[in-house]
């Protein structure tokens, strides 16, 4: 390992101070088999995508094909904050000004499950039998203990404590609007 050239980046996506590196494919076996040794004595164990999602989801992050995608604006998500419209023209700014002020379609909100049950992305939210909206994530939170989840919903339906009804392949769900994110690393 020594002599190893590697890149380390802060961008863990968890929610936690993460970091990611980058070293070349012949080298990763060692560094893994490495690093996993040093860390054995403070508890160190592996964890895979499941666990890096499940972590996401309780910090709110947004995930590409889940959240965000080509047909949902940054405004929409709850990404505002990193579009500055009066920071200058960029490309789309016009399309997002108009939908600020005209108002928004739907919000991503974040909601927990009352009892059991969890809700996954597709699963429908429901008003009077009708689809009004639609899970983007959901997941067991173990460091919340309960089922939590993001769903897009019409803005009447977007303020903390709403109650909401989640169609679970068929059996209904009941849930409420919480505040966002459902997890904050301690300071």
């Amino acid at each position: 390992m020594a002599g190893t050239e590697a890149l380390i980046s802060r961008t863990g996506y968890t929610g936690e101070d993460g970091f990611e590196l980058y070293v070349a494919p012949e080298s990763a076996a060692a560094l893994w088999d490495l690093l996993l040794e040093a860390g054995r004595g403070h508890g160190l164990v592996p964890a895979g995508l499941g666990a890096r999602d499940t972590l996401r989801l309780e910090a709110a992050m947004a995930l590409y094909g889940h959240e965000i995608d080509l047909d949902t604006t940054p405004l929409e998500a709850g990404l505002d904050w990193v579009v500055k419209l009066g920071k200058g023209d960029f490309l789309g700014r016009a399309a997002l000004a108009a939908q600020k002020e005209a108002g928004l379609a739907k919000k991503l909100v974040g909601f927990a499950v009352s009892g059991r049950g969890i809700a996954r992305q597709g699963h429908r939210v429901v008003r009077d039998g009708e689809a009004v909206g639609v899970v983007t994530s959901g997941t067991f939170g173990p460091t919340l203990e309960r089922a939590v989840g993001m769903a897009y919903v019409p803005p009447d339906l977007a303020a903390v404590g709403t109650p909401l009804t989640l169609d679970v392949r068929g059996k209904e769900l009941a849930a409420q609007v919480v505040e966002l994110p459902f997890y904050r690393r301690a300071k």
